[in-house]
This record gives C-alpha cells, structure tokens and sequence, in this order.
C-alpha cells in the first residue's frame, strides 16, 4: 500500500497494460481489502491527526531523521551492488546529517551535493539477475514480490531502528516511523484514489514499474511493446 503511494510522488505512475506476475491474486485482494480497511480506519485518521497537531519543520525534522537511518540500508546495499562511488556519496549523508545535521533531523548533505539514493536488498537481488517471484500483498506494508519480501527481511539485519535492544523502543520508533511515512503520503493516496478503476490493478502495475525503475537507475530496458508504440 505505501509502495505503491510512494511510486506516485517518485513519478513513476505512468502503467501500461502488461500483465504481472499475480498467481495469489485471490489471496492478494483479500488481504489488499484487509489493508484499505486499516488504513480507512485506522491509519489515516492517526496519520492525519499526527499531521494535524504537528508543526510542518518538526514533522519534516522527523521525515529527516528516519531518512538518514534508511541511508545506511542504502549505503550497504551500495556496497554489496558495487557502486562504490555511490556508496562514498551515501556514506557520506550519514556522516555529514548525523554529525552537522543533527542526527539527521536537518538534511545538509543534499545542499552540499550528496543526493538522496534508494537501494535495498530487493534491489541488490534485482541487480544480480534474480526474478521478482510472484506478486504479494503483505499486511499493512502492501505491494511486494517474493523478491522483495526476503529483501525486506535482509536489511532488517542492517536496519539501525532493528538494532534497538529495547523492545518497546524499538516498536515504539517503528510505529513513528510508519506514521510520519502515512502522513507524507496522504496527498498521494487521493491521487490513486482517482486515478483507476480497479486500485488493486493500479498498485500492482505501480509496484511492478516503480522496482523495475530503481534496479536500473531509473533507465529499465524497453520492452517490444513499448518499442512498438514509439514506431
């Protein structure tokens, strides 16, 4: 559900008519309806409130912070991917926003030419030649694949909120986590909301676009139909 939200604010809503790899699609829409309910009752209204009671510079600071601590997913994954001149770049957001900016709460390294990357395990995975696997709606967290799903469990061994001895800190960072990412992505949900007949379809086919557009850095191979619609 937030992947597919997210893939419409990384611009890449554009979908075609391809078919996916959906095998559970039965098992799928019953636990995407699952995760529209939660979200109708449960996660938007929190995430709204959230929205609501806190002042737009903190909750960008909160925005900040957690996207540091994804950096260093990223900066791992730069590594095990070879992009050792990436990997000095992202290594270096952590260092600079952690130290400069406040234990990331204040993002000075994009202004000092350090931009933001995205790269995770599925990626790496991806990268390295191995197939999405099927299509799978996960719990609260949405669209995934096989792939991405043990991507998903990988980086949990890198994760810094993951490393929290503290159990109740640990769920109590990552409830945060998962608020202040709703509330970010409110607007994006309204523009799904409109955009399709069949939402389930819609996300998918964005998941589908939006992984195969970060495994190539944002140049995937074109397919033979979309060769043909450019003749």
């Amino acid at each position: 559900m937030f992947v597919a939200m997210a893939a419409l604010l990384s611009g890449c809503a554009s979908l075609t008519s391809q078919e996916e790899n959906d095998p559970l699609e039965f098992v799928n829409r019953g636990v995407y309806k699952f995760n529209q309910k939660a979200d109708e009752y449960v996660l938007e209204p929190v995430a709204k409130g959230y929205q609501y009671v806190t002042p737009d510079i903190v909750d960008q600071g909160i925005t900040n912070f957690f996207s540091n601590l994804d950096d260093v997913v990223v900066f791992v994954n730069d590594i095990l991917q070879l992009k050792f001149n990436q990997a000095l770049s992202d290594g270096g957001r952590v260092l600079v926003n952690t130290t400069v900016g406040v234990l990331g709460f204040v993002d000075m390294a994009t202004d000092m030419g350090m931009p933001k990357n995205n790269e995770d395990f599925g990626q790496t995975l991806g990268a390295y030649g191995v197939g999405t696997g099927p299509y799978v709606v996960l719990p609260i967290l949405g669209s995934s694949t096989l792939r991405d799903t043990l991507g998903i469990y990988a980086d949990t061994f890198v994760d810094p909120i993951q490393q929290i001895d503290d159990s109740d800190a640990r769920w109590a960072t990552m409830v945060l986590k998962g608020v202040d990412t709703r509330a970010d992505l409110i607007r994006a949900k309204k523009i799904a909301d409109q955009a399709a007949l069949d939402p389930y379809e819609f996300e998918r086919s964005a998941h589908f676009q939006r992984r195969n557009y970060l495994i190539y850095d944002g140049n995937p191979p074109m397919d033979d139909e979309d060769i043909f619609d450019d003749e």
